[in-house]
């Protein structure tokens, strides 16, 4: 423990009772439930559920209330609660292409099988404020007639079937698992994915804002955004057969980029990729156009030294609970450290005042 002053748990007792207090709030506003939280601040809970990498709408509610709406804190609390779970086993892969579509849209085509599906989204609207709602002046929820989910084709599939993307590499049989086991570099493509998926949103979207302006030589366009419910599945030898033991809301963009090709293979599009749990479709495209641009090597492209293409800088960097651990504990008491860079800079001063080496001439401190 950092605390070195006397009287240090009695003061750190208090400052929990003060942020008891100041989590709450004045005692005559009524206080928010979980319900509240996860219904009306349901892309917050989102992101918490995505970089938290655990899908429960409750507890990410409850971080969120109990971290007084700061994300990366409520990511935090998240995470140390996961480690207390035990693990069952591993579901199958996630079929996304059978996914109950909300909102479907492509921005390579027009007219794609199944049709856009624009969806809840912010993309139309005015970026006004809606002084309606600050006099509680809200619409009623409704039934939208015809806008059901639905199973909707994927647009790569076209794509790939006429040889104009470019067929993936198999992965390995069995995963490895970013939350049991180091970081080893290089990293296969499936650790990234991971690494990834748990990445701090706006991280992500500064490298891939980066991608676009020349950082990395790619450019993306979003051959399929999703957003929908998808069935999770457990294989059970015992049974023989896999079952279905949960739904979850999950997010997918697939990018397409130019590819000139190789000896070996004809000029194509290639592919990047992003899957997150929850509605968070920026996360998801700043992770596919991120994924594209850490594949250069695989594609046999020119090392641009680009930030964005720097595996090393992006998987070591990306998660902000490492991020934040290492930044605000310097805040915490460092007495004995400054002391010691007290002593050295006050013996530097003196050396160069008095052109005595060893700092210890008259005049002089040390």
């Amino acid at each position: 423990m950092y605390v070195a002053a006397k009287g240090g748990e009695e003061a750190i007792a208090a400052a929990h009772d003060w942020l008891g207090e100041m989590r709450r709030g004045p005692a005559d506003l009524p206080s928010l439930s979980l319900e509240q939280i996860a219904a009306q601040l349901s892309l917050c809970v989102a992101r918490v559920m995505s970089e938290g990498s655990l899908y429960d709408e409750e507890l990410a509610s409850l971080a969120v209330k109990q971290a007084r709406g700061d994300l990366i804190e409520a990511i935090f609390l998240i995470r140390a609660y996961r480690t207390t779970l035990p693990r069952l086993g591993a579901s199958a892969p996630l079929d996304t292409g059978r996914m109950l579509c909300e909102r479907r849209i492509s921005a390579i085509f027009k007219d794609i099988p199944g049709g856009q599906v624009l969806g809840p989204t912010f993309d139309y609207t005015h970026r006004l404020l809606d002084f309606a709602l600050a006099a509680g002046d809200e619409r009623a929820a409704a039934t939208l007639a015809g806008t059901a989910a639905q199973h909707r084709p994927r647009v790569s599939d076209h794509l790939g079937q006429e040889g104009l993307l470019r067929n993936e590499p198999p992965g390995p049989e069995t995963p490895p698992d970013a939350t049991r086991q180091p970081m080893e570099l290089p990293a296969d493509r499936a650790l990234r994915l991971q690494t990834l998926a748990r990445a701090d949103e706006g991280f992500l979207l500064g490298l891939a804002y980066s991608t676009q302006r020349g950082y990395g030589r790619t450019h993306a366009f979003v051959g399929e955004l999703r957003i929908g419910s998808v069935e999770v599945e457990i294989e059970l030898p015992e049974l023989g057969f896999s079952i279905t033991f949960a739904e979850i809301v999950a997010t997918e963009c697939e990018t397409v980029n130019q590819f000139t090709g190789s000896r070996t293979e004809p000029a194509q599009f290639t592919r990047g990729y992003g899957l997150v749990m929850g509605r968070c479709e920026r996360k998801a495209i700043s992770m596919s156009l991120v994924d594209r641009a850490l594949q250069w090597r695989e594609l046999g492209e020119d090392d641009t030294g680009a930030p964005a293409q720097d595996e090393e800088f992006v998987l070591m960097h990306a998660d902000n609970i490492q991020a934040t651990g290492f930044l605000e504990h310097i805040k915490l008491p460092h007495y004995v450290d400054f002391q010691a860079e007290l002593e050295l800079i006050r013996r530097i001063r003196a050396t160069q005042a008095t052109g005595d080496p060893t700092g210890t001439a008259p005049g002089g401190r040390s």
